[in-house]
């Protein structure tokens, strides 16, 4: 199933559950499914921030819990956790505040902060703070590439006559040529 026909099926639901696990690329499919009026864009952009703020809570709550257990059991995080954790003794309310714009290390962050020193309220405002940027941003990126596209569409529409005749004149072109180097070829 597309991500689009997810959305077309389960609506916000699946707004909530692609933010919980990470889904720009969802939430721009909500964002320019609120373009068409299949969702309200206000909708799209609350659910999305809630599930990425649960999101990340969850991820902090397990490192906090169980995050030196869980890196024993699965050593392949270690290298993102301590790349995370540098991140965070260097810049920590930077890095937590933005940290919905971290590709490669988006679950590891949250993860690390859990197994730093960072104080759990700090953390829940920092990531508040980050799920309302990111799900307007990402939403009305795809909101605005819905308007975009379909300004470029109704645009085209009226020079489609063109084009067809451009297409036309070309396709006869590179065929005379073809013909006429084939006729040079052959003497």
């Amino acid at each position: 199933m597309t991500l689009a026909a997810l959305i077309a099926r389960y609506g916000l639901a699946a707004v909530f559950f692609g933010a919980l696990l990470e889904g720009e690329t969802l939430l721009a499919i909500a964002g320019y499914a609120a373009h068409r009026g299949y969702l309200d864009y206000a909708a799209v952009v609350l659910v999305g921030a809630a599930g990425a703020i649960l999101g990340d809570q969850f991820w902090f709550w397990l490192g906090r819990r169980k995050g030196r257990a869980l890196l024993t059991r699965r050593p392949m995080l270690a290298g993102r956790i301590d790349r995370a954790l540098a991140l965070i003794e260097r810049y920590p309310n930077a890095i937590l505040g933005a940290q919905r714009f971290v590709w490669g290390l988006r679950t590891a962050l949250p993860l690390a902060a859990g197994l730093s020193r960072v104080d759990a309220r700090r953390f829940v405002a920092l990531n508040v703070l980050s799920a309302l940027l990111w799900a307007p941003l990402v939403a009305g990126a795809g909101y605005l590439s819905g308007a975009f596209a379909a300004r470029v569409v109704d645009r085209l529409h009226r020079y489609e006559h063109w084009g067809i005749a451009a297409v036309l004149l070309g396709s006869v072109l590179w065929h005379a040529v073809r013909q006429l180097r084939r006729r040079r070829a052959s003497q």
